[in-house]
C-alpha cells in the first residue's frame, strides 16, 4: 500500500509498505480522506515542539472498515467510521479520572506516533466511531475537529440562552461558534481580520460577524448583546493581542475558555484577571464522547460542514496541498486530502 512520509520539514517521500496486520481487537480501515490542521502545519514547517522526523501524519480522518478482528463486535466492513487519534497510557491520574486526552503520557497519531496517511491503518476497536451511513468522507474528516468545538463549548458549562463570542473564524473558531449556536446560545458573535473567513461563518448561519479593522467590536458588542456584552468569551486564535481583547472585552465574572494553541508564551494581565474575578479555562482536544456528540449536530442539522471545504487535493500532491496553504492562506479555510 501507499504510504506518506513526512522526512523533514516542508519533504514528503511516497513509499509502498505492507497492509498493517490486526489483532483480535484491531480493524483494519480503508482511509479515504485526511484533513490538513494548523498543528500539521506547524509540522510541515519544522514549528511543531513535540514532533520529531520522519513522520507519518494524519489525524483528521474518514475511513471504511475493510476487516474486523475476531473479537470486534460493534464494526463491520463497509461501515463509515472516524479515528479519535489519542493514545493514551490507561494508568496515570488523568487517564483514571475520565481525561485521557491530557493522559501524562499521550501520544497523538502524525504527531507522537504513526498517522493514517496510507491506504490501510490498523486500529484499536476502541477508538473508532461510527459515522452515518449517508455521511460524506469530506464531512467524516471533519468531526474530529467539530469534537474540539463541542469540547470547548461544554467546557463554558450551560449554553442554552447564553450570549458567545468567539475571537478567531479559522475552521476550530467557525465550528466552535457553530457548535455554540447549535447547542442553543442565544446569539453568537464571531471576530476575525479575514473578511473569506466571515464570509464563510455567515455562510454557516453564525449571527454577528466583525472585522476589528473596520468595526469597532466594544460597539458591536453593545448592539447585538446590550450593555451586559458576552455572557462567555472562546478564544480560538492562540496569540496575546485576542487574549488581551477577551479579558479587556470581558464584564466581571465572566469565563474565558481558551482553545487556540499558543506558539510563543502568552502574557496575560492577571491584574485584570483577578479585579474581574475572571475564569480562565484550557482545553486540549477531547475526549471520545464528543465526537458522538459532534455527529449528532450534525446530524441534527444544527452544524453546516461543507462550506469550511475549500480545497481537495489527490494524495500525491501532499506537498502541494502544503505548499498551497501557504500562498493562499487568506483564502483558505479546511484543505482535505483524497486518499482513496
Amino acid at each position: 500500500m501507499k504510504q506518506a512520509i513526512m522526512i523533514k520539514p516542508k519533504e514528503i517521500e511516497f513509499k509502498e509498505v505492507p497492509v498493517p496486520k490486526i489483532t483480535q481487537r484491531q480493524v483494519l480501515v480503508k482511509i479515504m480522506r485526511i484533513g490538513i490542521c494548523g498543528s500539521d502545519i506547524h509540522v510541515y514547517h519544522g514549528l511543531h515542539p513535540y514532533t520529531s522526523y520522519p513522520v507519518v501524519q494524519g489525524h483528521e480522518v474518514s475511513c471504511m472498515v475493510e476487516k474486523v478482528g475476531k473479537n470486534v463486535r460493534k464494526f463491520k466492513p463497509g461501515d463509515k467510521v472516524t479515528i479519535e487519534p489519542q493514545v493514551s497510557c490507561g494508568h496515570c491520574y488523568p487517564c483514571t479520572h475520565g481525561l485521557v486526552n491530557i493522559c501524562n503520557e499521550l501520544k497523538v497519531l502524525g504527531f507522537q506516533t504513526t498517522g493514517t496517511a496510507s491506504d490501510y491503518f490498523a486500529v484499536s476497536v476502541d477508538k473508532l466511531v461510527k459515522l452515518p451511513d449517508d455521511m460524506g468522507f469530506n464531512e467524516g474528516a471533519m468531526i474530529e475537529p467539530l469534537a474540539v468545538g463541542v469540547r470547548a463549548i461544554q467546557k463554558g458549562g450551560e449554553i442554552k440562552g447564553r450570549n458567545i463570542l468567539v475571537f478567531g473564524a479559522g475552521p476550530i473558531g467557525n465550528l466552535t461558534a457553530q457548535v455554540a449556536r447549535g447547542m442553543g446560545a442565544s446569539g453568537v458573535m464571531i471576530v476575525d481580520l479575514n473578511d473569506f473567513r466571515l464570509s464563510i461563518a455567515r455562510q454557516c448561519g453564525i449571527d454577528y460577524t466583525v472585522n476589528p479593522a473596520r468595526q469597532d467590536i466594544s460597539q458591536e458588542l453593545k448592539g447585538a448583546f446590550g450593555p451586559d456584552g458576552a455572557d462567555l468569551i472562546i478564544e480560538c486564535v492562540g496569540v496575546n493581542k485576542t487574549m488581551d481583547m477577551a479579558i479587556e472585552l470581558s464584564r466581571k465574572g465572566t469565563d474565558i475558555v481558551v482553545v487556540g494553541v499558543f506558539g510563543d508564551k502568552a502574557a496575560i494581565d492577571m491584574g485584570m484577571v483577578q479585579e474581574k474575578e475572571l475564569r480562565l479555562f484550557g482545553i486540549a482536544r477531547y475526549i471520545i464522547e464528543d465526537f458522538q456528540t459532534a455527529i449528532d449536530l450534525v446530524t441534527g442539522g444544527r452544524i453546516k460542514l461543507l462550506p469550511l471545504i475549500s480545497h481537495e487535493f489527490g494524495f500525491y500532491d501532499y506537498a502541494k496541498a502544503y505548499r498551497h496553504i501557504d500562498e493562499k492562506k487568506d483564502q483558505t479555510m479546511k484543505v482535505m486530502i483524497r486518499v482513496n
